[in-house]
């Protein structure tokens, strides 16, 4: 298992630690609980967590896009947190939309964001405090920075990096990859083609973390990336459906491993697969990417 404590990533035992600071109308701490589905919280959460509702707080529905730099400025502002607020996110699903949120908030500037590792369901399965209560925080002011460019792809710079020989890496599984199915099982399809990016090689996002949803050792995760030819040294544009599994690779290839350059492509195949004229692969994933 991968250290669980470091810049970006924090272990059940730190939150425990911190519980009293999360739970004060304080802005210094902050834990934003953030799930598939958004009833979960109400089941029960971590003491001091407040909800956010990826689907209607976390894109524009609008534009389809993320939110407006003054939305995000009123979400984070209402959930009492300020520029210097250490920010815990944790979700269902192994942190799926949890690290879709961590990369919001660092493509806004946030400096200070850690993912909890292993998500909500790590928190569940503990013999640690768990709640029902609301907890209700002064509201704050808050200023965002102008959006990083650097860590987030659009569908030009993919078509872009494609004869460049970028490495893109398509995080759904196998059967999306190879264009059987459009979208996992329940979930809308929204998309009109099945395939892939040209190029693009598989490694699911579920190779990245263990049975209880922990991420794999340092070790463990260069061997993933390395088999496929990715060390780092290149650029890097990770992709799923809807850019949220997607951006879980970002954050262990970013945050976790260090590597600099590598960019979540934010329309993922929902835009990729309805765009006339976008090219696209079908069947076995692609050859390794040679150095």
């Amino acid at each position: 298992m991968t250290n669980e404590t470091t810049d970006a990533l924090v272990s059940v035992g730190w939150v425990v630690d911190r519980l009293d600071e999360f739970r004060r109308d304080d802005p210094s701490f902050r834990l934003l609980e953030v799930d598939i589905d958004p009833s979960n919280y109400d089941d029960g959460h971590v003491p001091g967590a407040t909800k956010v509702d990826w689907k209607t707080e976390l894109q524009d529905s609008t534009t389809f896009d993320v939110p407006t730099k003054g939305d995000f400025e009123a979400l984070l502002g209402g959930h009492g947190i300020d520029e210097d607020t250490t920010v815990v996110l944790y979700g269902d699903m192994m942190n799926w939309f949890a690290a879709y949120a961590y990369w919001l908030l660092t493509y806004y500037g946030h400096d200070d964001v850690r993912l909890l590792n292993g998500g909500r369901e790590s928190w569940l399965g503990r013999d640690v405090p768990v709640t029902d209560e609301v907890p209700q925080f002064t509201d704050r002011s808050y200023d965002a920075a102008e959006p990083d460019a650097s860590i987030r792809a659009d569908q030009p710079d993919v078509l872009d990096a494609i004869p460049k020989d970028a490495a893109l890496i398509d995080v759904r599984t196998p059967e999306e990859y190879r264009g059987e199915i459009l979208a996992p099982p329940g979930w809308n399809e929204g998309v009109q083609r099945g395939g892939h990016i040209p190029g693009a090689v598989n490694i699911p996002w579920s190779q990245v973390v263990d049975d209880e949803g922990r991420f794999r050792s340092e070790a463990e995760l260069r061997t993933i990336y390395e088999g496929d030819g990715i060390d780092g040294t290149e650029e890097v544009i990770t992709y799923c459906r809807i850019g949220e599994r997607s951006a879980l690779t970002w954050f262990v290839l970013h945050e976790l491993l260090g590597y600099d350059a590598v960019r979540n492509y934010y329309g993922s195949w929902v835009e990729w697969g309805n765009t006339v004229g976008a090219p696209i692969e079908k069947g076995q994933r692609a050859e390794i990417r040679q150095q």
